[in-house]
């Protein structure tokens, strides 16, 4: 092979992940849409640079408007494996990179204890001796004996992965460092074994409910993308994606009544899971439009504190005549 046929087999190693639905923004748009996530042309811009540019996102936002379903239904519209770490605090190395198989070592270890006599028995010295059982030391920290975690496993990927990280901000500091040089190089040092580089870089996304502020190393290796909570004609779409059949004027009220609520000083206001959450709720009870007996009975779908539901009860009324009103219902 010629020095130039290497240089190509490696730009191809190199190259993202190859499909006509990241060809541009557009065929993402309409490839997300095809697994059922509603992209806007911001979120659609910031898969299409990650691909091409070969870049982590970071991908922050209130819980439930999406964050973790984006990476989800990336993997599905590009039909790769998603290779998924959730982040706590006290995350390692060895939870996230790669640890060593101990019980296969040491089943090892007792197969070949019988033969170490006969193995060192010829050895004329002690130095002799320790360099053979040096040996047998770097047979038990190799390849066989390696137990791959998340990280590893995305950049080993042959064809390829979307690696989805977690919640990381829940993470330290410590952790966070540690990620940089997969973020910047896609690439690991293992110490017993050296640097492992992915032939193809995955796509990462990073998710962040904002419980602290992440360090500016790890954000100038991410682009950033903030997911807002959706406009109306918009959370219609996504609920009318999730919850096929739903019928036109129950989706129209449901959403002007959960937008409705978002204006309110509550302690955690309604999400876009929460919305589809209760929008199959409904129609599981086989509601046509929203009905205040039928609200009340449900609100603890929508709503996750008893002090929340507490507030809105004796506000229902007015605020399903604003939600009407909003939706221009009868």
């Amino acid at each position: 092979m010629t020095v130039s046929n290497v240089a190509e087999a490696k730009a191809l190693r190199s190259a993202p992940p190859s499909s006509a639905k990241l060809a541009s923004v557009e065929t993402i748009i309409e490839g997300l849409a095809e697994v059922g996530y509603i992209a806007s042309r911001r979120i659609a811009t910031a898969v299409f640079m990650a691909n091409h540019l070969q870049k982590p996102v970071l991908v922050e936002g209130t819980a439930g408007v999406g964050k973790t379903e984006l990476a989800l239904c990336t993997a599905a519209m590009l039909g790769l494996p998603l290779i998924r770490m959730q982040c706590y605090e006290g995350l390692d190395e060895s939870k996230a990179l790669y640890e060593w198989k101990y019980g296969k070592q040491l089943l090892y270890t007792q197969i070949l204890k019988d033969r170490m006599g006969e193995a060192l028995s010829d050895a004329k010295t002690m130095d002799e001796a320790m360099v053979r059982l040096h040996g047998l030391g770097d047979l038990f920290f190799s390849e066989p004996f390696l137990e791959p975690r998340p990280l590893l496993k995305a950049l080993r990927e042959p064809g390829g992965a979307v690696l989805l990280i977690d919640e990381i901000d829940k993470s330290d500091e410590a952790f966070e460092a540690f990620l940089l040089e997969i973020l910047s190089a896609y690439q690991v040092s293992v110490p017993e074994l050296g640097v492992i580089k992915a032939d193809i870089p995955p796509i990462v996304f990073l998710t962040s409910n904002n419980v602290r502020d992440l360090g500016d190393a790890l954000k100038r290796r991410c682009l950033h993308l903030h997911i807002p909570l959706p406009e109306p004609k918009l959370e219609e779409r996504i609920v009318a994606s999730r919850v096929p059949g739903i019928e036109g004027r129950l989706n129209r009220e449901l959403v002007a009544f959960v937008q409705t609520l978002r204006t309110l000083d509550l302690r955690k206001s309604p999400s876009i899971s929460e919305t589809v959450d209760w929008a199959r709720a409904l129609i599981l009870l086989h509601a046509h439009a929203l009905e205040p007996e039928m609200v009340r009975e449900t609100l603890n779908v929508l709503l996750k504190y008893e002090q929340d539901i507490v507030a809105i009860e004796p506000r229902l009324n007015d605020l399903l005549g604003r939600a009407s009103e909003a939706s221009g219902g009868e």
